[in-house]
């Protein structure tokens, strides 16, 4: 237990004034000699601070600078060494049992060997929560929090609600926060062992279970002579890098574009697959991590830089027939709180710490649990996918995983430096949980949250395993040809990302992030003239991983590939309603189907002003309205032209007054214009005074821009350098005409997906990362 304050000594009973014995101490205070002895302590006080004054004085009057530097320094560092954070002192022998709750609960004498915890959700329990609830063998146990509705309940599962919780007598419930899920998982964790626990599921409310088996995908039983020969040996990472820290095992199993929550950012880039492994015997794997079909465990960064668009779900997967493979002590791998199995031996490793973000919390506690795991010769293994996730994330909060991308990858290596000669595992534990306090990675709060988990721990009746030697002291040994293991990953279909496997790919994820978080809040709508059905998710795909979303519109819709109606010629009129879907978008970029934006060019262009092909002589043309050689359809537009004008507002009239005149027109393709925040409204404002007359997209669009600002405030410079190209010869096609150092290029047809791989092809000189699109 925690050191108790000292209790203060018992005061005596007052004497009578008048007594004998008052009057004998009394005369004892007139004894000189008497009276130092007894208040020896109080004089020495005041002497050394007598002294220390005169020391102050005397030093101030000699001037010696050095020595009243070296007094402070020696000061500060005392007040240094008293603020930090108490050791904590626990009596292990004297940790008292807690017993399940009696009396009126029905689990009082209830056991299990095999429990799945997860957090009860808000909402009422999912059909993928009632699969896991019928799991044969398994018991599941919901821990709610405050947002979990009241009355939750669920057939054949146990329910601990937040007053149950109070009920159940743990030290470490104090620390829990009411609304975090993630964390009330404690109370679940320790009420599963108080009932006889020896395998614990840590699972995710979302997960459905492959085949409903989980012994059919992970090692459920590590002892008995049937599993040895069942897994006699896993394959493991080689240690012959000792420079090597931490693993990506999603290249392991199939997906080398993918990586997992929790790998370090500068680590991304490693995707060549092993040289080699070695093996390892199986029956040690206390913490075995298994992987995710669909939505696997992935970061805010690969989340927002890889998702095509808010319409389209992950879908990602993995070799299902790739072995497991082990970790040798030395080298980490990322683990997570929902497809992960802990064996009692390392049920100690369950504890989520407190003063973290919940995005950071399972991860941080996965490379701790795996330092203290060597501590008793045990390892971690990465199975093959054992559930599937249905992608249904709105956002990903990347303020969340701060603790990750910032500390991870100096908290791995302070991880594989650690060394503890404490005399049992807990005291070891408590010992690295103090010294990550003190290394910044997490608080103190946590260093009280360990001791009270460990005293828990030991209160519900567990026993702590014994401490083994380290492998990672040993000299290694030397790795024989004949004790490599070759295995060559299949390379899986990886939908939505896009990463060139070469040496470069941290510079690529670089330019991909730093593109995306250009047009991260920009809007692109796009007119499709191809066939929807076999175009629109290509679209998305390609211009998704830039933009906030990609809106599409077509002659027809199509509700299934959430495609609206919109007709070509009127497309202008169209945009107002998108500008009202998306208010919080920075801008609003228009691009027709038949020409391409090449948008690493497009990062210097001002977000703050118009865009539009001015420049581009073959797509703006001066057509003069007074001339015979003009045609009736530009005549009949130059009068409407005229009437809508005459109507618009001062500053609207004058503004495309001083450009244009009234002699002449404008006609503008209009394949691709920007339309900034700030302009929006004023747009809006010109398609409302148009209303119903019969003005051209190709008229409107650049009478709208001449309108709305000074045509020196448009930002021509940005498409000017755009190839435009009218009339291609008969032995041209868009590979001829294409070039990545262009803001854009016209024309390109795609009508079907081999158009598509074709087009993607030709822009990966410019964007690598899109080849694994196809």
């Amino acid at each position: 237990m925690l050191v108790q304050d000292r209790a203060a000594p018992k005061p005596s009973s007052p004497a009578s004034p008048a007594s004998p014995r008052h009057h004998q101490r009394f005369a004892k205070n007139l004894d000189f000699s008497t009276w130092a002895s007894e208040n020896f302590y109080k004089i020495l006080a005041v002497l050394v601070l007598a002294a220390t004054v005169a020391a102050l004085f005397f030093l101030r009057s000699a001037g010696d600078t050095a020595a009243l530097l070296c007094l402070d320094k020696t000061l500060s560092a005392s007040r240094t060494a008293g603020s930090r954070a108490p050791y904590p002192r626990i009596d292990w022998a004297a940790v008292p049992p807690v017993r399940p709750l009696g009396g009126s609960d029905r689990y009082a004498s209830f056991r299990s060997e095999r429990w799945i915890v997860v957090a009860a959700s808000s909402s009422r329990p999912t059909g993928a929560l009632r699969a896991l609830a019928r799991t044969k063998g398994w018991q599941l146990l919901a821990v709610g929090d405050s947002r979990t509705p009241a009355g939750w309940s669920l057939k054949g599962a146990i329910f601990l609600s937040l007053d149950r919780q109070a009920l159940l007598g743990f030290r470490s419930l104090d620390f829990l926060p009411y609304s975090s899920p993630l964390a009330r998982k404690t109370a679940g964790y320790l009420f599963a062992i108080q009932h006889g626990a020896k395998i614990i599921f840590d699972a995710d409310a979302r997960a459905e279970v492959l085949s409903d088996d989980l012994g059919k995908h992970f090692d459920v039983d590590l002892v008995g002579e049937a599993t040895a020969a069942r897994h006699p040996v896993l394959l493991q990472y080689s240690h012959a890098n000792p420079n090597r820290t931490v693993v990506n095992p999603y290249i392991h199993f199939g997906q080398r574009s993918v990586w997992p929550r929790g790998l370090p950012l500068e680590n991304v880039g490693e995707v060549a697959h092993e040289e080699f492994y070695t093996e390892v015997f199986s029956g040690r794997q206390f913490i075995q991590q298994g992987l995710s079909n669909g939505l696997p465990d992935i970061d805010s960064v690969f989340y927002f830089t890889r998702k095509s668009s808010g319409l389209e779900g992950f879908d990602i997967r993995f070799d299902e027939d790739a072995p497991k493979v082990a970790l040798p002590q030395g080298l980490m791998v990322p683990v997570n709180s929902f497809n992960t199995i802990f064996h009692t031996q390392a049920f100690w490793g369950l504890m989520l710490p407190v003063s973290v973000s919940s995005m950071a919390s399972d991860v941080i506690r996965g490379y701790w649990a795996q330092r203290i795991l060597w501590e008793i010769g045990g390892f971690v293994a990465v199975y093959p996918p054992t559930i599937h996730r249905m992608d249904k994330t709105e956002s990903y909060p990347f303020a969340e995983e701060k603790d990750l991308h910032v500390n991870v990858g100096r908290l791995i290596k302070f991880l594989i430096s650690w060394r503890s000669n404490k005399q049992t595992l807990f005291e070891r534990i408590l010992h690295l949980s103090y010294a990550m306090a003190e290394e910044g990675f997490w608080g103190e709060q946590d260093v009280k949250f360990t001791a009270a988990w460990l005293q828990d721990l030991l209160s519900v009746g567990y026993r702590q395993p014994r401490l083994m030697s380290l492998e990672i002291d040993r000299p290694r040994a030397t790795i024989g040809h004949g004790d490599r293991r070759e295995f060559v990953p299949k390379k899986l279909p990886s939908v939505h990302l896009g990463v060139e496997e070469t040496g470069t790919v941290n510079y690529e994820i670089g330019n991909l992030i730093r593109w995306r978080k250009h047009f991260g809040n920009v809007v692109l709508i796009m007119h499709c003239s191809g066939p929807v059905d076999r175009t629109a998710l290509e679209w998305r795909l390609l211009y998704g991983r830039i933009f906030k979303t990609v809106v599409i519109m077509a002659e027809q819709s199509n509700s299934d590939l959430a495609v609206e109606y919109g007709h070509l010629a009127q497309a202008y009129k169209f945009l107002p309603k998108v500008f009202d879907q998306f208010t919080g978008a920075e801008g609003f970029l228009f691009l027709q189907d038949d020409i391409i934006i090449n948008y690493w060019n497009l990062l210097q262009a001002d977000k703050n002003k118009l865009w539009i092909t001015k420049k581009v002589t073959q797509s703006w043309i001066t057509v003069p309205l007074n001339g015979s050689d003009r045609s009736d359809w530009f005549a009949k537009q130059g009068d409407l032209v005229k009437k809508v004008v005459g109507n618009f507002p001062v500053h609207f009239q004058v503004s495309y007054k001083e450009t244009m005149g009234e002699d002449k027109l404008i006609y503008c393709s209009s394949e691709l214009f920007y339309i900034p925040r700030r302009f929006v409204g004023d747009f809006s404002d010109l398609v409302g005074l148009v209303g119903d007359v019969d003005i051209h997209h190709k008229i409107a669009v650049p009478m709208f821009f001449l309108a709305m600002d000074s045509d020196q405030n448009i930002d021509s410079d940005a498409l000017a350098k755009a190839v435009y190209r009218t009339n291609l010869l008969a032995n041209e096609s868009f590979s001829a005409i294409y070039t990545a150092q262009a803001p854009a290029v016209y024309p390109v047809k795609v009508q079907n997906e081999l158009d598509f791989i074709k087009l993607i092809r030709v822009m990966a000189s410019g964007d690598p990362l899109l080849m694994e699109l196809v």
